[in-house]
């Protein structure tokens, strides 16, 4: 028992020790996938080696030699697969992918029809929400008196959310027979997705002297405890003129509370662009994470297709996307944008890169 536990320590270290080498960071090495698949990596490199020597000193027996090639062919097959795989493992994390996330959705041009699409887009977001099991918390809203909403700020809490949803943002535009339309034309809306990761304390530091904080009575919808107190709140961030209201909870306190969080969320959004123009060039990309001007998909109720312009991804299943089943879109979004890092990774220098065998390569700056 001993002699094996050591013998699979000493595995383990040995995988440990030469991926360590390989990547030349310490910190790749730390997640212990990484470590494993490189162990099933380097287990199928040997397999394939061992077999190939045999092979060269095998002679006669031809059953044994087909065994001996069938197992290079399997090896050779873990050996692609595994080197696919790692060169995902070390792409390069979004540091904000285990946020949650703020979505502000606006209506664009067309009116009301845009304002009942913004409603049908914060209705499928919440209920991939409810499938994912994250909580889903209205900020502030402007609701219209046909149910609409000329704008809704929601967050979505649940580790993970902003990795799922960052791609959201941008123009979506939805093509459609409006209730009120009596020759049953399409008409064409828009509205505008934002998806913010939430700001964390420690990362904005906010001088409350900068600060202008007024109180008001809530509006819309709410029973009696609309236009009776003076519960939502209304903060402007005086250096930069960013407005934020919350109108939401029933308490002030728990307004204020909401309202600082989208505050902080904003004014690091707003950093962290101007730090990409200023310090280095966008990353070109297949995907992207939402340009707001950029009109990302759109969704056709006559046909009940959706379009995603970017990696042009077309599904014939509207209503099921619309009751939040969105997975599959998500996950064609995903693969492409690592296939794009993928590319630039492969299209560096052989210097910078190790060669894993097969199509793997994997480069030492990730």
């Amino acid at each position: 028992f001993f002699f094996l536990f050591f013998f699979f320590f000493f595995k383990q270290k040995t995988a440990y020790e030469m991926l360590r080498s390989l990547v030349g960071s310490e910190m790749c090495i730390r997640d212990r996938p990484i470590v494993e698949k490189y162990g099933e990596y380097k287990k199928a490199k040997i397999g394939e080696e061992e077999a190939k020597q045999m092979l060269t000193e095998t002679s006669g027996d031809k059953e044994f030699k087909e065994m001996l090639e069938t197992e290079i062919e399997d090896n050779r097959k873990i050996i692609e697969r595994t080197s696919e795989e790692l060169k995902v493992l070390l792409l390069p994390k979004d540091p904000n992918d285990d946020r949650n996330v703020i979505i502000e959705i606006r209506a664009g041009a067309g009116g009301e029809e845009a304002a009942l699409f913004v409603a049908a887009l914060y209705r499928m977001y919440s209920m991939f929400a409810e499938i994912k099991n994250w909580k889903v918390e209205v900020v502030t809203s402007n609701e219209t008196e046909l149910g609409g909403y000329k704008e809704i700020s929601f967050m979505i809490e649940g580790h993970g959310a902003y990795s799922y949803l960052k791609y959201e943002s941008g123009v979506h535009r939805v093509q459609r027979v409006p209730d009120t339309e009596s020759q049953g034309r399409v008409h064409t809306s828009t509205v505008t997705v934002a998806v913010l990761p939430e700001a964390e304390d420690v990362e904005i530091d906010i001088n409350k002297n900068d600060l202008q904080i007024d109180t008001f009575r809530a509006s819309g919808a709410g029973g009696q405890h609309v236009n009776k107190t003076d519960s939502a709140i209304r903060i402007t961030h005086l250096p930069t003129g960013v407005v934020v209201e919350c109108q939401d909870e029933r308490s002030q306190f728990k307004n204020k509370d909401k309202a600082m969080k989208v505050l902080k969320t904003r004014l690091l959004e707003a950093e962290r662009e101007k730090q990409m123009t200023e310090v280095a060039k966008e990353r070109k990309s297949q995907v992207g994470t939402g340009d707001r001007s950029e009109r990302i998909r759109t969704y056709n109720y006559p046909q009940g297709r959706m379009t995603d312009h970017r990696i042009g991804l077309t599904l014939y299943r509207l209503e099921d996307i619309l009751n939040g089943n969105i997975d599959e879109i998500i996950d064609a979004l995903i693969t492409a944008d690592r296939t794009c890092l993928l590319y630039t990774s492969d299209a560096a220098d052989e210097e910078d890169s190790v060669d894993l065998g097969g199509r793997g390569i994997i480069n030492k700056k990730t």
